[in-house]
Parts: C-alpha cells; sequence; structure tokens
C-alpha cells in the first residue's frame, strides 16, 4: 500500500485540471455525500474554470501571496 506522501506526490504531476478534478471528488468523500452536493450551475462554474486553466487563459497565484493580500487588507 501507498503511504499518503507517495500518493501526494503522485498526484501533483497530473495536470491543473485533473488536480482540481481530484480534489473535489476529496472533498465530496469528507462526509455524507448529500452535504457537499453541488448545483447544476456550481457544476457548470468549475467545469468552466478547469477550461480556463487548461487552455491558458487562467492563470492562479501561489496560496500564500494571496491569503497575505487577504490579510493585509483586513489589517
Amino acid at each position: 500500500m501507498k503511504s499518503v506522501e507517495e500518493i501526494r506526490k503522485e498526484a501533483m504531476t497530473l495536470s491543473v485540471g485533473e488536480r482540481a478534478s481530484l480534489a473535489h471528488d476529496l472533498i465530496l468523500s469528507l462526509d455524507e455525500p448529500g452535504a457537499y452536493e453541488l448545483s447544476p450551475e456550481q457544476e457548470a462554474e468549475i467545469r468552466r474554470r478547469v477550461r480556463r486553466i487548461e487552455s491558458g487563459k487562467a492563470t492562479g497565484r501561489p496560496a500564500a501571496d494571496v491569503l497575505a493580500e487577504i490579510e493585509a487588507k483586513l489589517k
């Protein structure tokens, strides 16, 4: 059986869209399935965002940068 760290390293080799899809599935698995159901509109928005990332039309920023920016605004 693979360790969590091995799985994490393998997951990080996936494309951004594949990681987003995997993260979505993992979040849904945390509690009862109905607790995290998304509306058709939310699912469509996720698909739209994944397509933008995969096509190179959208770029990401490191979470640490985003969180630092938010923190600075809250002070």
